[in-house]
């Protein structure tokens, strides 16, 4: 993609109503554009990010048999008086009538439209285990959204629901979605802590959330260091569970089993959250089954959340300096800025050009700056960008064939010749 044909409209000055960092560097770096309170335009450089995210979920998700699904935004309330939830809800959800006087709501939630689905077209233990999952669009109307997409009222979630025929099997299902949750946030780029938490609106015997730690999280959170070493490609849910971690409602210290010298506390981002609730909504829905015994008994189900466009704010307040974002490459919406500080050199032009093809014929990402700007300005914006590697044709380039190569996370520099580009970051 060549910048002086991509819309990326960044800005120099910080917006005032932008709190934290990712909200500062969101709206700098041409991300999202600010509709009305909570409601975001995302634009090219935040879409392609959030693509990338959805991509890692989904396959971490098919891994291990989930089908995913989509349903709508707009759901009745009848099925929402049948949990009876509709009342209980409170402001946060967005209630509506259709031309005909029927009385509709914008979902902040799934589990009432999914459990209707299976109670039509479930109907024995031979269909089960089972667990869908989508990635919609949700809306929650936040009495005071803040920190841009990381507590908006509309956001893209993945949600997931899972329908098992007894506790055992509901347990297994719940054990299997933890261990791909934090595999799933590795591959991000993030180090997950599953604190044990309450359930909330959702309802539930057991739960956990997902944080990251980063200064500006709205929890106080509480959990063994042992988290931050753990090899999340062979944990098994019996470690993963046993380490202690718990959000600050949870956390009482006289009860805590681990040592003052391996218990770390901070402050933590909610970036997931997954719930066993039972026979809540399967029961008032008539999500059923034939056991292999014959009898007839309602399905045990889970609900599994993550926040995918709330993860792109997260993943900058975990990683960025004062210069601007510091992407992992698993989600960078470009591997490579490739940066031409001779603009007007013809002989400059086909050396970029060249890099250019020969990169992205490799299948690898590049934003190739080839406008006609100061050497300054361009420098800023690509560290504000923060895209992995920058790739700097200058002078030096048109005498000896040399260019500087730059890490972004280390601030690395060293200089190869142009047809080693490739073995550098590829």
């Amino acid at each position: 993609m060549r910048l002086s044909t991509y819309f990326l409209p960044t800005l120099k000055e910080t917006p005032a109503e932008a709190q934290i960092a990712s909200h500062r560097l969101m709206l700098r770096a041409g991300m999202v554009n600010q509709e009305t309170s909570g409601i975001y335009t995302w634009l090219p450089m935040g879409l392609r990010v959030l693509e990338k995210i959805q991509k890692i979920v989904c396959e971490e998700q098919d891994r291990i048999g989930c089908h995913k699904v989509l349903m709508p935004t707009i759901q009745p309330a009848e099925l929402w008086r049948k949990s009876s939830r509709y009342e209980d809800y409170g402001k946060e959800m967005l209630r509506i009538q259709d031309r005909h006087g029927r009385e509709m709501l914008y979902g902040p939630t799934n589990e009432e439209v999914i459990t209707d689905v299976v109670s039509q077209y479930v109907k024995s233990y031979r269909q089960l285990p089972l667990t869908l999952y989508q990635i919609q669009w949700k809306f929650r109307d936040e009495v005071r959204p803040r920190f841009g997409v990381m507590r908006g009222r509309e956001f893209l979630m993945k949600d997931g629901y899972s329908f098992d025929l007894d506790l055992e099997s509901a347990k297994s299902t719940y054990r299997k979605i933890f261990e791909s949750y934090l595999r799933t946030f590795a591959r991000l780029g993030l180090t997950a802590i599953p604190v044990r938490a309450d359930s909330g609106a959702i309802g539930g015997d057991m739960s956990h959330e997902f944080h990251i730690v980063a200064p500006t999280g709205e929890s106080a959170i509480y959990y063994d260091k042992a988290f931050e070493s753990l090899d999340v490609d062979n944990i098994s849910y019996e470690v993963g569970s046993s380490l202690y971690a718990a959000a600050d409602e949870m956390h009482k210290a006289e009860e805590c089993p681990i040592p003052t010298s391996d218990l770390k506390s901070a402050r933590g981002i909610e970036i997931g959250h997954i719930f066993y609730f039972g026979t809540k909504y399967s029961e008032p829905l008539g999500a059923k089954a034939v056991g292999p015994d014959g009898k007839t008994i309602a399905l045990e189900m889970g609900s599994y959340g993550i926040g995918v466009s709330r993860l792109v704010g997260g993943i900058i307040e975990a990683n960025h300096d004062e210069k601007g974002i510091i992407w992992p490459e698993s989600v960078a919406p470009f591997k490579v800025a490739l940066i031409n500080l001779k603009a007007a050199d013809v002989k400059a032009q086909e050396l970029c050009d060249n890099l250019f093809n020969t990169l992205t014929s490799k299948n690898i990402e590049v934003l190739y700056d080839d406008r006609d700007e100061r050497a300054g300005t361009k420098f800023a914006d690509m560290d504000l960008i923060g895209l992995p590697w920058q790739v700097i044709v200058g002078n030096k380039t048109l005498e000896t064939g040399m260019v500087e190569i730059k890490n972004r996370r280390t601030g690395e520099k060293q200089e190869i010749a142009i047809e080693k580009v490739l073995e550098v970051v590829g």
